[in-house]
């Protein structure tokens, strides 16, 4: 499948889906702190190493977890050189009163917003969605 890089079609096709997971994001203390299971990104940083993991993964971990949140995905195969998919998702949400921190993936798109507003920010993404069909 080739990734799309049309904004009308990406917001046409995008099905936002809500993960279950409760994840958060969280600090390794230096280089010899194992990695919290089920990491599903990280990025390395001048302070040190971010993980995004499930909560209950970084509390295990006995990591100190800030922003817990809920995962959506966009489900569609979206190019990393399109051009305004995250601009639009994030004033959306921004508009609604949602933060939104978006991590893109080779075919996805994710969008990690506070755990209490997940279901508004999916509702959000949705009618973006469908605006964009009609």
């Amino acid at each position: 499948m080739t990734p799309l890089t049309d904004l009308d079609a990406l917001l046409r096709d995008m099905k936002p889906c809500l993960d279950p997971e409760r994840y958060a994001y969280a600090a390794l203390q230096d280089q010899d702190t194992p990695w919290p299971e089920q990491t599903v990104a990280w990025f390395e940083e001048d302070e040190g190493r971010s993980v995004i993991a499930p909560y209950d993964h970084l509390l295990s971990a006995g990591l100190p977890v800030q922003f817990p949140c809920r995962r959506i995905t966009l489900s569609v195969y979206s190019a990393l050189e399109a051009v305004g998919l995250t601009a639009q998702i994030a004033t959306a949400l921004a508009r609604a009163g949602i933060s939104a921190n978006l991590v893109a993936g080779l075919h996805h798109d994710h969008v990690f917003v506070p755990e209490t507003r997940a279901e508004q920010a999916l509702s959000v993404l949705e009618t973006l969605s469908e605006t964009a069909r009609r």
